[in-house]
């Protein structure tokens, strides 16, 4: 039931209900400003043109070769879509998809070319016309959104440097544009501060010092000197417009997976730090995980969405990210709504190792993904095939059992001259619970939508005989790392070939899946009124498997988007589809089958013929799907 309720958010806008800093007015409008929809991150589109009754008549109306594999999500503004597209920006008219203008980027350094994530959009003013502004490696590129021709005014010919690069898109409120940090994460090298710069003068306004310096509050007890890391690297922030803020996303300190160096909770880790978007000044933050030595990074920030809790109004900030903890925070105070618990967590036995003994765990909505396992939870021939079944419990008895005690499981060591260790397998794992793509959320009535995943990842550390820097901005090695298993490499899954066979390289032969009881990948809705999980469906397949046992959740990184037709759209599967989904039940609606995967957040938008669009870019391609004439 959608509840008619006013939060008095000075950016109220007069739709169906007051939705306050959750909607902006392009978003009303029937634009897609940002990466996430708007400022605040909601990825909710008003439009209802396209609903429940009508979704299943969906067509194909254009599609946009890209001519490079990206996940950018476009923007629109006006009826006109903006794009990176390798070493090119295109303008299009979001209608047809015909191109309206493309400019050339120069590559610059190792990332090269364009962000793959986007662009961002100044509406301009005081005799400024609008601009895109985008990512190129270390330089912040302005453009007439009008012609694509570089803004003279803006720094050197419409470009400044930044010093650390950034792959993202720059988070636009007033004439700020905030960006992140693309650093390795090593323990030394430059730092990953997220910073903001004037879109009128290109001069930088703020930086905002992730790790904390001496006689700066969160200060840590060591290691805190020339460290790298805990940085920016998600690919937009979200902003609280009524009340200036800009929360940060912030990822795990260096190195991923040995602390030793840092002991302590190492502030501003892992954590959703907000501050003022003009300023920079610190507000507070909330850390999710405290001394990680499990790269559980901060993908995003989260979307904002009014609730009510205990009869009491709030706007909260949803963050969920690679742990698969849902927190919904005060977005005024970062103070949890829903009980969260310092909880007692397993120790490890690596020397030197730092080991905090909690960490914040939310009591009322239970992780999204899979968290622990045993060999009682290893997957069945009657799960998926027998072969697949039998390749995962030869896996695990050949290692001799994986160890898991529950979340935070930390890795083992492994002593100089000990042949076999047993391994650690920790879940989530690899790319974690949810990542870049994060939640969407639709503040008419407070539900979260999240595309949560099952992973693992199995291994041990051990001393790092090299002398060799992690990276190529790194200045010195790490004294402990996580190793290789089995000769799997530094990633290693606890998973195997749906057939059972390797080839003679130890290469699986064919589709590989999780080896632990399905489905493997949920979309799920929360209400963040109350914490509790509304429901939770498998998203994507296996066409490899027999009919009947195909829908076992195969999917990636990306997230969906929600619309006032009661729609939630996802791709982000790897089976080459696009779906919608009933927002209210979860029953799947309309399905289209794609030449690439859609590994990319979509996009609902209205063109200048009046038309409400949903778009996605899939393998490289934008595809907009309408409702027939």
């Amino acid at each position: 039931m959608r509840v008619a309720r006013s939060i008095g958010l000075a950016t109220a806008l007069a739709l169906t209900m007051s939705h306050g800093a959750a909607v902006s007015a392009g978003t009303a409008n029937g634009d897609w400003r940002t990466i996430n929809g708007d400022l605040a991150a909601t990825r909710y589109s008003p439009l209802d043109q396209i609903n429940k009754s009508n979704v299943s008549e969906l067509t194909q109306a254009w599609s946009y070769m890209l001519r490079t594999f990206n996940t950018a999500v476009p923007v629109v503004v006006d009826g006109m879509m903006y794009v990176t597209a390798g070493k090119r920006v295109v303008a299009l008219d979001a209608a047809t998809g015909s191109e309206i203008w493309s400019y050339a980027v120069e590559a610059k350094g190792p990332m090269g070319g364009a962000s793959t994530r986007g662009v961002g959009y100044w509406p301009g003013g005081k005799g400024a016309k609008p601009r895109i502004v985008f990512m190129a490696g270390p330089d912040m590129i302005a453009l007439d959104a009008k012609t694509g021709e570089p803004v003279s005014s803006f720094g050197e010919n419409g470009v400044i440097n930044v010093g650390v690069p950034y792959g993202g898109t720059p988070t636009i409120y007033k004439d700020i544009a905030v960006i992140g940090a693309a650093t390795m994460e090593d323990t030394q090298g430059p730092p990953g501060n997220p910073r903001a710069f004037n879109l009128r003068t290109g001069k930088k306004v703020w930086e905002f010092q992730t790790v904390p310096q001496k006689d700066q509050p969160g200060i840590w007890d060591a290691g805190w000197e020339n460290r790298s890391g805990a940085n920016m690297w998600a690919f937009a922030a979200t902003v609280d417009v009524d009340n200036g803020l800009v929360y940060l996303p912030i990822g795990s300190p260096a190195h991923n997976y040995f602390g030793g160096d840092r002991p302590g909770r190492n502030d501003f880790g892992n954590s959703l730090v907000a501050v003022d978007i003009e300023t920079g000044e610190y507000k507070w933050h909330f850390q999710t995980v405290h001394h990680d030595i499990w790269d559980s990074d901060m993908p995003t920030s989260g979307p904002l969405v009014p609730v009510t809790i205990d009869g009491k109004s709030y706007v909260a900030i949803a963050n969920v990210g690679k742990t698969s903890w849902l927190y919904i925070l005060d977005a005024e105070t970062g103070k949890p709504l829903h009980d969260v618990r310092e909880t007692p967590v397993p120790m490890g036995d690596v020397p030197g190792e730092y080991y905090y003994p909690t960490q914040p765990i939310p009591t009322v909505t239970p992780a999204l993904s899979r968290i622990s396992m045993s060999y009682d939870d290893i997957v069945t021939a009657e799960d998926t095939t027998p072969e697949h079944a039998a390749a995962c419990k030869a896996m695990w008895e050949d290692a001799g059992g994986y160890i898991n005690i529950g979340p935070f499981t930390p890795f083992t060591f492994r002593h100089e001259g000990q042949e076999r260790p047993r391994s650690t397998i920790q879940l989530p794992g690899g790319i974690g619970g949810v990542n870049w793509g994060g939640p969407a959320a639709d503040p008419t009535t407070g539900t979260v939508f999240v595309n949560a995943i099952d992973t693992s990842l199995v291994g041990w550390v051990e001393k790092n005989n090299t002398d060799e820097p992690y990276s190529f901005d790194a200045t010195k090695p790490v004294e402990y790392d996580r190793a290789s298993v089995n000769g799997k490499g530094p990633f290693f899954a606890f998973d195997a070939p749906l057939s059972g066979e390797y080839d003679e390289k130890g290469r699986p032969v064919g589709t590989s899946a999780p080896c632990y009881k399905p489905p493997w990948a949920r979309l799920t809705a929360i209400d963040a009124n109350t914490g509790q999980i509304k429901w939770a469906v498998p998203l994507g397949l296996y066409e490899e498997l027999p009919e009947g046992k195909q829908v076992l959740g195969n999917a990636g990184s990306a997230g969906p988007s929600v619309t006032a037709g009661g729609l939630v759209f996802v791709g982000a599967t790897n089976d080459k589809r696009f779906r919608a989904f009933d927002a209210d039940t979860g029953q799947q609606l309309w399905e289209a089958q794609l030449k690439g995967s859609a590994n990319a957040n979509p996009m609902s938008y209205k063109a200048k013929n009046g038309k409400q669009f949903v778009a996605i870019n899939a393998g490289g391609m934008i595809v907009a799907y309408a409702l027939p004439e």
